[in-house]
């Protein structure tokens, strides 16, 4: 928290070294180095005591270098002590620390100690490569190069010779030090600078330095170069200079392009004074006397030697096939010239003349003609761009002829060995049968006619090849080559019909059919002769030497494995410190870190070691970005360390958030942070997390490193904090960046270091990868016929015929063999680096090298990743800010993005056919992620991006076609699942190009530049593969599959479709387009054809601007899981809103749904669960049936055992129950299952019946229908998941609850009594939607009947208390009693008389107890009674309860009131009250009816989605079932926002993340109400061509507006160009009168 940077630094610096102390003892373990052997102890001694004598030396050269002032004995030996050696010597394990290193007080001693001590070093490093490398690591690690560089910066008199040999064994000492060793040559790299001098021993040095270095060649500055060719120019041909370029241009066997191109550069811009070629008349004598002169020839540095090496320079830079080297060296020597000399020299020799010799030699002279050849080989032959005049003029034939002699010298000189020319062997073997071979297998076909004309050269080339290859001294590299000239001279004659002798030709054959054979038997011979020559010395250290170094490698790997969980957990616990520091701090000193204030100031000072402490600013970096990582998890010893080191650090203390500790500000409360004990668990998003670091500023920091670092690695680690900044399309980061660019006006310099990346990339690409089309493809055809440890002769001749995979079996186990072999050769012999520079043994390591990318090419993932996630979610502030920022200078990087996948893909160098040959296993993450990141430019829509992308210029929409369209091989044959990939993010680049444009301009461009039929036949490859995927293997994995990318170029074609009538005729099944004919092609096609279309489904969605646009997507695969019953339960039974519309209900169905659809999915995998759920509707139908036949039998036979006669039959009737089972049973397949099952358990039961009784036969029937109910029971549950939805969904389900009482009924009926089966009746109710109808007649307006009847309780015992009180004699009933004696009366007097509680009551007239004959009983002595009575009584009875009271008399006096009292209860109760009720039952019945017929038409006539009727598509070109099919299927509608609740958010297209939005916020206002666009089309179609042609206008006043803009611009600026002209003469002089400035 300090405010000093020093002290800042040194904090971080030793916090960062506190938290990494595993980690530093881990990599001091790995630099280890043991002294095993007596000989590597005593090599350490004396390097050691020679390294310090040499330091001191150094230290002390001004004593005894000699210079212009001279020093005495006396003087040296004063100067000695008064400069004591302060020096602290450094003891090591095997060092005594007596004896330390002197100055010798004679100068020529210090100089012969010098010289003694660089040669005992530099012998040290020669030796076989297992011995010299073991020396170089020791000298390394011991900084011997150190020293020696010191040395190096003595300064000394040039003229001082024993210094010179001081230095040139200094110098030697340095190139064998990093020879062979890539670790040393870098650590040399470092000091480059030094060796930039125009002298010789350091042009050699670095010659060494660069030596086979693929990466440091790759690497080199243009400065170097210069530097090289500029000490040509001014310090004179050396042929050092030109070695050192010669090694540059080509590392490991490996062209390197970019050097190639630099170094031909320089060449030609120095002009003649480097390059010197003698191709004149006067110039071309001297190089004659050159030849001449024996102390030329022997001079390897003289002028010859120059020349001869500036050729070889030329043919090196030519090789790999260059195209830009390639035409500056035609230009600076053409083919006349070189072939104008060999003509000269031919005719000169057969003059006698006293040059004759000279010419000959030149002739016979191999060095001179190899670097001749080589360079005509590779600039006019193996070639790029054809050179026409090579193949149609007759001077290569003329050359040939020449092999012919060489090859004949070649042959008849070798019987003697001893005096045998090895440089013209190695020349006939290599250089002719190289520039032989590559001349005839060219891919420019050579002359037909210039062939014929040379017939004997050719036939006579093809025997001369046969006399060297049956020559005993070839080697196996020399013989492989011999042996491919004469494959492709053989196959030429055989192309072209030469006639070739008799004898020749059975050669060839003997030969191809051999070639196989011959070469297991060299090597196997080899290996044998390898066996038995094998050295008999113990290995170097002595036996036990191996032995030790793997027990270290052991120990050391064992190490690594125990510490790398407990270096992680540390650095963790780093991560936590800087996370929440103010909880290391007690509570008082808490408040200067809370708040983020030490993340801010954190965040500040990692700006400023930006440019001076680059690692520590790495360091803070990576810290950062491991806290937005997500946390992994740790083994257990890490687990263990984290607690122990956070309970240290931390204490018990809860790690709380910044707002819980009581910032009160949310925002800045991001870092929740837990226990010790749970640490690992998560404890806040990562959202939360990434905000916290953007409010102290890490967006900000992020942009200035960007823009401002030089350092790579430090640019690359803040766009990798950049990316975990803005990982899952975090808006506020996105945000932060916008404002941070475009309001502090830093978008210039950001954008143009993304730029400039891109640029250099595109470069870099360029230069390194190059594509040799025709050898892939002559690759390809002998790979189809040589299949071997090199290869396997496969053709008619020899009659094998493999199958693919045998063939790559043969392939994999030939490469192994030949691993195997050269490991076991290099382990006899450490010195043998290879079998020759031309062997076809090529490792797989060493291919993979070749495709490995430059820093400048790898760094363009992760820009791209970041450029992605700024655009994530569609941000189209963003996207269009990546395309133009409005400033001085833009940089459309979306134009751009587009150009670099046009680059790598190699469109700029070949045909987009030929895509696999640049695409391979290292660069395809780097083309997915670009297209990835394209992607995400358009999507939204972007339309301005889209069209951006459309109509550039480059070749890039035809990039992203071809990905599609073509085989992207040989990568499609290892690693299919790449080439997937990469045809999935192409088609959807194209869908985003066509996103929601509602103009068909971007879709007809894309069709332009396709032939449609080609998507078909695509997606039919891709829908074979995964068919054969899915026989091969069930699953894989999270691998995406072949049909899913057909699936997506399906749906690409399928929106081309709507602009080319062909491409939709195609789509078609059976319409036999798009592949070729048969009937087995087009049955493939339809059936890819119908899968798709059966797993696509489209809708149609309304914008904001509510504008229509139509969505074709994959129907995912969860869909497949919902119920045909829950679709027609969701169909028939969702209601209309009260604008008609059925989306609002259809919508809030959608979690139910859903969750169905995964319940579904989860059944699937218990086969015996999904069988019995798929058969519910099965065990109701049998469950009501078994229900209804317990019943009747209980009707029928109950009481059980009365009658006798029960269980037994006549003889007829016991025959026809057994036929009618037979029969029934029979017929069961045959009927209808309703019907079917019906008769036959009817038959089933009655057999039982009277076969083993009632009784058990209903006990068995109650079994089977209780075991029915579970199963249907088990069923329910599987198809509802009712338990998975908690205890009070269960509670809620009424139909479960149902079923579960049905399953209870059955358990009292089976166990209780039978009379309970019949409660299982009442299933009918359920069955029958008539019946349930009739229910909800009743229950639908239930409160109406309920109120009513409670009025006509409440009439009743109104009309009760009348008769109570004035009519309780009319109150009489008849009844019939019991007969059996002695029951009382319950209703006699004698009880009435009691109850009557009230005093009031009236006197009761006392009655006798009638008889025993008197039928009649007072049934209103009480009022209870009498409510009883008038309730059940008066109801009951049509004319009301009149019906049953006593007929008075009309002379009573209560006749009238009588009289009235029943007519009011008819009318009231009878009449009205109750046809009240009964009107309302009616009415709500036919309610009902007329609702359910509403329902019926509704579903038939009018749309789901939008509510159009079926009227509304009279006469137009999409009829109504067209439209709720394939329009607005309602079914669609639900997979979609099935769709968007399964796919990854990152993921959406610009639609589907609209409907989101809107799904979130329960709108539905994205559903088309009322609408269609096909009955909008006619309009639409007028509209847009009006809106295209404003658009068009819009486009050219703007334009125009800018032109005037500009011009306005311009003349503004003239204008204040004169006024401050003016200004200046007001201020010169008195103004003139014309203005006029006279001039001096």
């Amino acid at each position: 928290m300090q405010d000093y940077p020093p002290l800042v630094s040194g904090s971080l610096q030793l916090l960062f070294k506190h938290f990494s102390q595993r980690s530093e003892v881990l990599e001091a373990f790995k630099q280890v180095q043991l002294l095993v052997s007596e000989q590597d102890v005593e090599n350490y001694k004396q390097i050691k005591s020679d390294l310090d004598q040499l330091r001191l030396t150094v230290e002390k050269s001004e004593l005894w270098v000699e210079k212009s002032v001279v020093y005495t004995g006396e003087e040296l030996a004063a100067k000695m002590a008064k400069e004591p050696n302060t020096e602290e010597a450094v003891l090591s394990p095997v060092q005594d620390g007596e004896s330390k290193p002197q100055i010798d007080g004679n100068k020529a001693n210090n100089y012969k100690i010098v010289k003694e001590i660089l040669l005992r070093l530099s012998k040290l490093c020669y030796g076989n490569k297992k011995s010299r490398v073991q020396q170089q690591r020791l000298l390394k690690n011991m900084g011997a190069h150190t020293v020696v560089l010191d040395l190096l910066q003595i300064p000394y008199e040039k003229s001082d010779d024993k210094m010179n040999d001081i230095m040139t064994l200094a110098h030697t000492f340095l190139q064998n030090f990093c020879k062979g060793n890539h670790q040393n040559q870098v650590l040399l790299h470092k000091q480059l600078n030094l060796f930039l001098t125009p002298g010789l021993l350091e042009a050699e040095t670095m010659r060494h330095i660069f030596m086979n270095n693929y990466q440091l060649c790759n690497e080199i500055s243009e400065r170097v170069v210069h530097h090289f060719v500029h000490c040509i120019e001014t310090h004179g041909r050396h042929v050092q200079y030109l070695k050192f370029l010669q090694t540059i241009v080509k590392a490991d066997t490996k062209y390197v392009k970019k050097c190639q191109d630099k170094v031909m550069t320089e060449l030609v811009n120095a002009g003649e004074d480097v390059l010197v070629f003698y191709n004149d008349r006067s110039s071309f004598q001297v190089l004659l006397q050159m030849i001449g002169s024996e102390r030329e020839r022997a001079d390897e540095y003289g002028a010859l030697a120059y020349h001869n090496t500036l050729v070889e320079l030329l043919a090196a830079c030519t090789e790999g096939k260059n195209v830009y080297t390639e035409l500056k060296c035609n230009s600076l020597l053409p083919l006349d010239d070189i072939f104008y000399d060999t003509i000269r020299i031919h005719i000169e020799c057969c003059v006698p003349s006293k040059t004759n010799w000279t010419l000959l030699f030149l002739i016979s002279r191999p060095k001179v003609k190899t670097a001749y050849v080589n360079f005509v080989n590779h600039c006019y032959v193996d070639t790029e761009v054809e050179m026409k005049e090579i193949y149609t003029s007759s001077h290569i034939w003329k050359l040939f002829d020449n092999f012919l002699v060489d090859m004949a010298s070649v042959c008849n000189t070798t019987t003697e060995r001893s005096h045998a020319d090895l440089a013209l062997e190695k020349y006939v073997t290599e250089t002719v049968m190289a520039i032989v071979k590559g001349f005839f297998s060219s891919q420019f076909s050579v002359n037909h006619s210039n062939l014929q004309t040379n017939q004997s050269i050719f036939i006579k080339l093809l025997q001369s090849a046969f006399r060297i290859y049956n020559c005993t001294w070839l080697s196996s590299a020399q013989k492989a080559n011999i042996e491919s000239c004469i494959k492709t001279l053989s196959d030429v004659a055989k192309a072209r019909s030469i006639a070739i002798p008799v004898d020749l030709d059975s050669q060839v054959n003997t030969l191809s059919l051999k070639f196989h054979s011959n070469m297991v038997q060299r090597a196997a011979k080899d290996w044998r002769i390898s066996a038995r020559t094998r050295p008999r010395k113990e290995p170097l250290g002595g036996p036990d030497y191996k032995n030790i170094i793997e027990k270290l490698q052991g120990v050391v790997s064992h190490l690594e494995e125990q510490f790398s969980p407990k270096v992680q957990a540390e650095f963790s616990v780093l991560v936590d410190v800087l996370h929440s520091p103010e909880l290391l701090f007690p509570e008082p000193a808490r408040l200067r870190c809370e708040g983020g204030a030490f993340m801010s100031k954190l965040i500040k000072h990692t700006k400023k070691l930006m440019d001076k402490e680059d690692k520590l600013c790495l360091k803070i970096l990576k810290t950062l970005r491991e806290m937005l990582e997500k946390k992994e998890s740790f083994e257990q010893s890490g687990n263990d360390l984290r607690k122990i080191l956070l309970t240290r650090y931390f204490g018990n203390q809860k790690l709380l958030s910044k707002s819980e500790l009581g910032s009160g500000n949310s925002s800045s409360g991001g870092f929740v942070k837990q226990s010790p004990g749970d640490a690992d668990k998560p404890a806040t998003t990562v959202s939360d997390i990434q905000c916290l670091l953007d409010n102290v500023g890490a967006t900000e920091m992020v942009i200035e490193l960007i823009v401002n670092t030089k350092n790579d690695r430090l640019f690359k680690e803040s766009i990798e904090l950049g990316i975990a900044l803005l990982r899952g399309g975090n808006t506020q980061i996105q945000n932060s960046f916008y404002s941070q660019l475009n309001k502090q006006k830093k978008s210039e310099r950001f954008f143009k270091v993304f730029y400039d990346r891109m640029r250099l990339a595109q470069q870099e690409i360029r230069a390194t990868v190059s594509v040799n089309m025709f050898e892939v493809t002559c690759k390809r055809r002998d790979d189809d016929s040589d299949v071997s440890s090199i290869r396997v002769k496969k053709g008619k001749d020899s009659g094998l015929h493999m199958r693919d995979d045998m063939r790559g079996q043969l392939k994999e186990a030939s490469s192994v063999t030949s691993k195997a072999f050269s490991a076991f050769r290099k382990e006899l012999d450490p010195d043998l680096e290879g079998l020759g520079q031309n062997s076809e043994i090529i490792g797989t390591e060493e291919a993979s090298e070749d495709t490995q990318m430059s820093p400048a090419v790898s760094i363009m993932k992760p820009i791209l990743r970041y450029l992605q996630l700024l655009c994530e979610n569609h941000n189209s502030k963003l996207q269009n800010f990546l395309r133009s920022q409005n400033n001085k200078t833009n940089y459309n990087l979306v134009c751009e993005t587009l150009q670099f996948l046009d680059c790598i893909c190699g469109s700029t160098t070949g045909g987009l056919g030929l895509l696999g040959l640049y695409i391979n296993e290292y660069n395809v993450d780097l083309i997915l992620q670009t297209l990835e990141t394209i992607t995400e430019y358009c999507q939204g829509p972007c339309h301005e991006n889209q069209s951006c992308i459309a109509k550039h210029e480059s070749n890039g929409i035809d990039i992203i076609i071809a990905l599609i369209v073509n085989a992207i091989n040989p990568l499609g044959k290892d690693r299919l699942d790449l080439v997937l990939q990469l045809k999935n993010n192409a088609s959807k680049l194209l869908l985003a190009i066509m996103e929601s444009c509602h103009d068909s301009e971007n879709a007809e461009k894309i069709l332009y530049k396709m032939r449609p039929t080609e998507l078909v036949d695509v997606m039919k490859d891709a829908y074979k593969q995964g068919l054969q995927s899915e026989d091969d293997d069930d699953g894989m994995g999270d691998e995406i599959k072949p049909k899913d990318v057909g699936h997506n170029i399906y749906i690409l074609a399928h929106q081309l479709a709507r602009h080319n009538k062909i491409l939709q005729q195609s789509l078609t099944p059976g319409s036999g387009l798009g592949l070729g004919s048969g009937m087995d092609h087009d049955k493939e096609k339809d059936d890819a054809l119908r899968y798709y279309a059966k797993h696509t489904a489209q809708i149609e969605i309304v914008r904001n601007d509510r504008s229509m646009e139509q969505i074709v997507f994959p129907v995912p695969n969860i869909c497949e899981y919902l119920t045909e019953e829950s679709k027609m339960r969701v169909f028939t039974t969702t209601e209309r809103d009260d604008q008609g519309s059925k989306v609002n209900d259809f919508f809030h169905q959608f979690d139910n749904l859903y969750n169905e659809m995964r319940w579904q999915k989860k059944i699937r995998k218990n086969k015996a669960l999904f069988w019995f759920s798929r058969h519910i509707s099965l065990w109701g139908s049998i469950s009501f049936y078994l229900a209804l036949l317990l019943n009747i039998a209980v009707a029928v036979f109950y009481p059980f055992g009365d009658d006798e006669d029960e269980g037994t039959l006549s003889p007829f009737w016991n025959i026809l129950l057994w036929v009618a089972l037979g029969v029934f049973t029979a017929l069961l397949p045959v009927l209808p299952k309703p019907i079917g099952i019906g008769f036959f358990l009817v038959s089933l039961i009655l057999r039982a019946i009277y076969t083993m009784g009632l009784g058990p036969a209903l006990l068995l029937l109650g079994a089977v229908n209780l075991f029915n109910k579970l199963v249907f029971l088990v069923s329910f549950v599987g198809n509802q998941g009712t338990f998975t939805r908690g205890y009070k969904a269960v509670v809620m389900d009424m139909l479960f609850i149902y079923h579960l009482w049905y399953a209870i009924i059955c358990v009292l009926g089976l166990f209780v009594h039978e009379f309970f089966y019949s409660f299982l009746l009442f299933d009918l109710v359920i069955r029958e939607e008539t019946l349930l109808n009739v229910i909800k007649s009743v229950t639908r307006n239930g409160r109406s009947i309920f109120l009513t009847a409670v009025l006509a309780v409440f009439l009743v015992y109104f009309f009760s208390i009348i008769g109570f009180l004035f009519l309780k004699d009319d109150f009489r009933m008849e009844v019939d009693r019991l007969p059996s004696p002695g029951k009382r009366d319950l209703l006699s007097n004698s009880e009435v008389a009691g109850s009557c509680l009230n005093e009031r009551c009236p006197a009761s007239t006392p009655t006798s107890v009638p008889g025993e004959d008197d039928g009649t009983e007072r049934v209103c002595d009480t009022l209870l009674m009498c409510i009883i009575t008038v309730l059940n009584q008066g109801l009951r009875n049509g004319g009301g309860v009149g019906d049953i009271l006593r007929r008075p008399s009309k002379e009573e006096p209560l006749f009238a009131a009588r009289v009235v009292y029943d007519l009011l209860f008819f009318f009231v109760v009878i009449i009205i009250v109750l046809n009240l009720i009964f009107g309302v039952i009616i009415d709500t019945f036919a309610d009902l009816r007329s609702e359910k017929q509403g329902k019926e038409e509704i579903l038939k006539t009018s749309c789901f989605i939008c509510g159009l009727e079926r009227d509304k598509f009279d006469n137009k070109t999409v009829s109504f079932e067209e439209h709720i099919k394939s329009e607005h299927n309602m079914w669609h509608y639900l997979y979609f926002m099935v769709l968007v609740r399964v796919k990854d958010p990152t993921e959406y297209t610009g639609p589907e993340s609209y409907v989101n939005k809107m799904i979130a916020e329960k709108n539905l206002d994205w559903f088309p109400r009322m609408r269609a666009m096909s009955l909008v089309s006619s309009e639409g179609d007028n509209e847009q061509n009006e809106m295209r042609s404003l658009q068009e206008k819009l486009e050219n006043t703007a334009n125009l507006v800018a032109q005037l803009s500009g011009q306005l611009a311009e003349l503004k600026e003239q204008m204040t160009e004169q006024r401050k002209n003016k200004q200046r003469l007001g201020f010169l002089g008195p103004p003139q009168p014309n203005h006029h400035i006279p001039t001096h």
